[in-house]
């Protein structure tokens, strides 16, 4: 069914009785397919699309342990943008900002990407000086970028404490007008509903116990639902990419598994018509259409692969917070939620082919899963089909870890829970 306001006027006058599913229901695999895809996500769906619409690869499946939605695509705080300091990482996240734009078009799904722009904080000079760095790397390499004063945030973002008196005080900010927020599951249904009108085959409550071997290649997948065999197997499952592919033989990774909490606020009058983050620590605001802030900060700081948090976060998010924005002190919290973050050895994603034949990784994501998915899908996609990797994904290899090619956006060093 193709969406538009004729379809939406028709199904009004008939009672809304004839809306079809967003999605085929294939309750079980097939035999054999082309392409298996392991895991449902933004970045596993994502991929199966862009297979079977740019390479013409239809005889795929995504395999799925839960439903749709509700891994991490459905467990994140929405923010899109590209405004990185490195190359190639602001190239990659500039492509993605680019599908991100045409998104909603051309999976005829409104996925609600609203560019409302992203306000990063600064409250020193130094950071004002390392602002001004990585804003000129974005336009040197075509990215909307923009340094603005202590005034012009006042004016941005009138509810901010941008007095002297304020804890920490604000020096100015860089500003990425065309990043923004979207909607996550709208995001993961749309590319759900598209990669299915392709002929693609989503299979989920199929939970993946093993991978078949011939020899030493990978031809498929042993599931809850039986064995399925492929051509290829692709791996995008975020924070269980080291229990997923331990069952291929991996014992160790370049990656480590930790919680990730986001929180959403009771309902309030319009307050942040933009996406702000702390320079003094960190935290990423902003208002959801319904009103309720949407925000998060750290890692709960352990390795777990549960999707709940801690209170000690939610406390010091909720300080942060209120140190940018005062008049939030008397807030109610409405819900949190937790994700399982595949965290780098530096910060950057893998997205190769793995040193098994017939096996594909997609992990490593931190922070950047959900901005990355259609740049990601799309560079998985060509990776699967093509055998190797795009431009946009040549640096993102495994083996950079192993020749100290590394991609350290923060500078952090090889410590996965601080990028």
């Amino acid at each position: 069914m193709h969406f538009s306001a004729f379809t939406l006027a028709r199904q009004a006058l008939k009672g809304h009785r004839g809306w079809t599913r967003t999605w085929r229901a294939v309750e079980q695999p097939k035999e054999s397919y082309d392409v298996v895809i392991v895991g449902g996500g933004g970045h596993g769906l994502a991929t199966a699309y862009y297979l079977a619409k740019e390479y013409g690869i239809r005889n795929v499946a995504v395999i799925e342990k839960g439903w749709i939605g509700g891994g991490n695509v459905g467990r994140n705080t929405t923010i899109v943008r590209s405004n990185y300091l490195l190359p190639e990482n602001n190239r990659f996240y500039e492509w993605g900002m680019k599908l991100w734009e045409g998104m909603s078009r051309d999976l005829n799904y409104n996925v609600m990407f609203s560019q409302r722009g992203v306000l990063n904080l600064a409250h020193t000079p130094a950071q004002m000086e390392g602002f001004m760095r990585r804003g000129n790397s974005m336009r040197v390499n075509g990215i909307d970028a923009e340094l603005l004063d202590r005034d012009q945030v006042a004016a941005k973002v009138p509810g901010l404490d941008v007095s002297d008196r304020a804890r920490f005080p604000i020096a100015g900010g860089l500003m990425q007008p065309r990043g923004g927020t979207a909607r996550h599951d709208a995001v993961a249904w749309g590319y759900a509903r598209g990669a299915d009108s392709l002929g693609v085959d989503i299979i989920e409550n199929c939970e993946v116990t093993g991978f078949l071997f011939d020899g030493d290649r990978i031809v498929g997948v042993d599931t809850v639902k039986g064995p399925v065999k492929a051509g290829k197997v692709g791996v995008a499952v975020a924070g269980n990419t080291s229990r997923v592919l331990a069952k291929a033989g991996f014992d160790r990774l370049p990656i480590e598994s930790h919680v990730l909490q986001a929180f959403v606020s009771e309902p309030l009058k319009p307050l942040i018509d933009t996406v702000v983050t702390f320079g003094a620590g960190h935290l990423y605001i902003s208002q959801s259409d319904k009103g309720g802030l949407v925000f998060g900060g750290d890692l709960d700081g352990y390795n777990s692969y549960a999707q709940r948090g801690n209170i000690p976060v939610i406390q010091d998010v909720a300080a942060m917070a209120v140190a940018m924005f005062p008049n939030l002190s008397r807030l109610h919290l409405l819900r949190h939620w937790g994700g399982v973050m595949d965290m780098s050895m530096d910060g950057s994603p893998i997205i190769d082919k793995s040193p098994k034949d017939g096996l594909y990784i997609n992990a490593g994501w931190c922070y950047g899963g959900f901005k990355a998915t259609p740049a990601s899908g799309w560079c998985f996609a060509h990776t699967i089909a093509r055998d190797e990797p795009h431009e946009l994904n040549a640096a993102f290899r495994l083996d950079r870890f192993r020749t100290g090619r590394t991609l350290d956006e923060k500078g952090a060093g090889p410590v996965p829970r601080l990028h």
